[in-house]
């Protein structure tokens, strides 16, 4: 039956107003979307973070990332460490969505002091911190409700260096030479090539001096990159994550690019 009044036709007395159906009243209006009040799910990514790069040498594990973080296309947040020490022995590097790593991040520091509050003798090193991260990633794969990033996790504990990938689907491998996002695809062949094979013997110097190449090409070719990064090192000592650095670029190559500024033949 419908209660609505205004819906059953006008009296015959226009003068008298026999339903009383002033003020009218308003039918209810349901919202447009029926699941416009449901459970919601990242679709994509918003705010990224770029190429993280790490590679093993004769004392440890170095990793850089740049401390860009692009809202879309725009290059929004220009101080942005993506890089996040776990204990004195791990660090891991977040590309892909920066509130997705924030989040990875509060929950890693809730899970160490869990473990330091134990106080029974043991610590988690980067095996044990790649082993939950990789059930967290592929148990919120399949939930429907990933974690959009790549993280790179890198450390050094009981004299054995450890280096791994996990990402938004729970895919894991480990290698002497890892990339995340356009890295994968520019930076990780020059870093097989300088790295694999020399992975006992290269110095912290000639690490460093491969990670500033690489981050120099990949801030020539990625629009997503920014010439400010960070590079840390886990060793026997410790962790040590450093200040911004600057690269020291230059584009004059491009004048030789057709079709670049003025230049058309």
């Amino acid at each position: 039956m419908d209660h609505f009044p205004t819906n059953w036709g006008r009296p015959r007395n226009d003068a008298y107003d026999a339903y009383g159906t002033y003020p009218i009243a308003q039918r209810p209006v349901h919202a447009k979307d029926a699941f416009q009040n449901g459970v919601q799910r990242t679709q994509q990514p918003i705010v990224t973070g770029t190429s993280v790069l790490a590679i093993k040498y004769k004392d440890g594990i170095m990793m850089a990332a740049d401390n860009l973080a692009s809202y879309g296309s725009l290059a929004r947040f220009k101080d942005v460490q993506r890089l996040h020490a776990v204990g004195s022995t791990t660090v891991i590097g977040a590309g892909g969505d920066m509130s997705d790593f924030q989040y990875i991040q509060t929950m890693l520091n809730e899970l160490m002091i869990d473990e330091y509050t134990a106080q029974d003798g043991h610590t988690l090193g980067p095996a044990e911190v790649h082993e939950y991260l990789a059930q967290v990633m592929y148990a919120r794969r399949t939930k429907m409700n990933p974690l959009w990033n790549a993280l790179l996790v890198g450390g050094f504990k009981d004299g054995k260096r450890f280096l791994s990938y996990v990402d938004l689907l729970g895919t894991t491998y480990s290698a002497s030479t890892l990339a995340t996002g356009y890295g994968g695809h520019i930076a990780q062949p020059l870093l097989r090539k300088a790295v694999e094979g020399r992975e006992d013997t290269l110095t912290e110097a000639e690490a460093l001096n491969i990670i500033e190449t690489s981050m120099r090409v990949l801030f020539y070719r990625d629009a997503r990159s920014l010439n400010k990064y960070q590079v840390a090192t886990i060793t026997a000592a410790g962790v040590s994550i450093s200040e911004s650095k600057h690269l020291d670029t230059s584009w004059d190559f491009a004048e030789g690019i057709r079709g670049y500024g003025a230049q058309t033949q």
